[in-house]
Formats: C-alpha cells, sequence, structure tokens
C-alpha cells in the first residue's frame, strides 16, 4: 500500500530518512536568514526565538518581520503572517489521512506540519515510509530551525546582509524540488502554472499572504477545463456517431431527409 492507498511498493527506512534529513538541514540553515532578519526588525533575542518555537512556518514568520522592518504595524504583521499560515491546515486534512495517527498524539505533530513535512511526506510509498518522513523531516528541521535563529539573532551584525548568502532562498528552493517530481500529468502542471502566475501577479496589489491564497484558486480553474475538454472529447468519438445514427433511424425516414416510399411505390 502507498501512502495513498493506490500501489504496494516499498522503500528501505534508511533511503526515507537519508531524503528527511536532507530536507530538513537545508531549510533549517535558513533560520539563520530569519534570525538576522528579524533582529533588523527591531525583535529581541527571546522574541525572535519565541516566533520560531511557537510559530514554526518560515513564510509567516519571514512576513511578520518584513513588515514589521517595513514600517507595519503589529496587527497588519499579524495578519499577513495569518494568511500565510492557513494553507497549513489544508496541508493538515491531507496529512491526517496519510499519517493516521493515533488521537493523543496530533496535537503534537500538528505543530510540524509545513511545507517541507508535507512534500516528504506525500513523496512516500507506504504509510510506514510516510510516518517516518514526516518524523524525521519535522524533527530536524524544528532543531535546526530553532538552532539556527538563535545564532542568526546573536551573529546579525556579523553575518550582514543574508540575500548574499542566499540563505533566505533554501526553504523555496528546497521545496520546489519537491514538488516538480510529482506533477505528472498536464492539468497538474497547468494547474502549478497558473497558480505562479496568479501568486506573482498580485503580489504587488494585494497584503502578504493573501496572494498564496488566491494561488489556490488555480486548481479548480484547472480541473473545470479538463473536465470541458474531456466532455467535447467523449462527444467526438465514435460511440456519439453511433448513438447519433441510432437516432436518426429511430427518427424515421422524413426526419433524416429520405422521401417517404420509392419509385416503385409511386
Amino acid at each position: 500500500m502507498t501512502a495513498d492507498g493506490a500501489q504496494n511498493t516499498d522503500k528501505p527506512d534508511k533511503a526515507v530518512v537519508r531524503d528527511a534529513l536532507g530536507v530538513g538541514v537545508a531549510v533549517g540553515l535558513s533560520g539563520f536568514a530569519f534570525g538576522v532578519t528579524s533582529a533588523g526588525s527591531g525583535l529581541g533575542l527571546l522574541q525572535s526565538c519565541a516566533l520560531s518555537l511557537l510559530v514554526f512556518t518560515g513564510a509567516s514568520q519571514f512576513a511578520l518581520v518584513g513588515a514589521l522592518a517595513a514600517g507595519g504595524g503589529p496587527f497588519t504583521a499579524a495578519a499577513g503572517a495569518f494568511f500565510l499560515g492557513v494553507r497549513n491546515a489544508f496541508y493538515g486534512l491531507r496529512l491526517s489521512q496519510v499519517l493516521a495517527l493515533p488521537r493523543a498524539v496530533r496535537p503534537f505533530a500538528a505543530q510540524w506540519v509545513i511545507d517541507e513535512t508535507t512534500a516528504v511526506t506525500l513523496a512516500q510509498p507506504t504509510r510506514r515510509a510516510a510516518r517516518i518522513g514526516f518524523t524525521v523531516t519535522g524533527l530536524s528541521l524544528y532543531v535546526l530551525w530553532n538552532l539556527t535563529t538563535l545564532l542568526g539573532v546573536l551573529g546579525a551584525k556579523a553575518i550582514g546582509d543574508t540575500r548574499a548568502w542566499g540563505l533566505d532562498a533554501a526553504g523555496p528552493a528546497v521545496f520546489l524540488a519537491l514538488l516538480a517530481p510529482m506533477l505528472k500529468t498536464s492539468t497538474e502542471r497547468t494547474a502549478a502554472g497558473l497558480a505562479v502566475l496568479l501568486g506573482l501577479g498580485l503580489l504587488p496589489v494585494l497584503p502578504a499572504g493573501v496572494p498564496v491564497l488566491a494561488a489556490a484558486l488555480a486548481a479548480p480553474v484547472a480541473l473545470c477545463v479538463e473536465g470541458r475538454r474531456r466532455g467535447r472529447a467523449r462527444g467526438g468519438t465514435p460511440g456519439g456517431v453511433e448513438r447519433a445514427a441510432v437516432s436518426g433511424v429511430q427518427a424515421g425516414p422524413a426526419a433524416s431527409g429520405v422521401p417517404e416510399g420509392s419509385e416503385e411505390d409511386r
């Protein structure tokens, strides 16, 4: 059985742990960038570390400190972070089916429901592998993210501009690398491309976080287009032609434009 219950394919536990650790380490290093950015926005050491410990979703954290650094108020900054974090609730709905964790464990596992753990979990072929991938990714990323946040705040002045290091791009780059192989059908690729266009196009005109939610509209649009295309294809099949011919016979000769009767009858 796969994590979705569709196919029976095994994957060694070591391979799952290796892949999960690779994601956790690569993305966890971007906590440096958050620590530096948070310190530059005016937040103190305890405030920055509390955000990583309690919020633990990089996009929302960066949105919050970025809005504060730009002069925005705390409520405006929090609203943008909230909108970005809403997507994790939808991740949780999917992962609850894939992981099937005991009820007592779910509140603690919810803290680790983020982009990276979701991508690693859904990429696994079995429920056991999915649980291992979720746990290893979540644990390694949580520990390293909080550690590098602390180091980033303490060494903010020494590190300087994080954009020069490219640490702020580590998370999105890893997420895209995990997502790309999962886009196997033309409908999935169309939805992904449309989502990118919506997100980038609305970014300059909508508050932080809203373009991400608006990009989700790409999925129903792509499915609607695919449904109409299949409907037209069914209408042009040989079966459709045969049904039309049968209807013409049942309607009689007059309906098909053939004169009633033959030359002998007249």
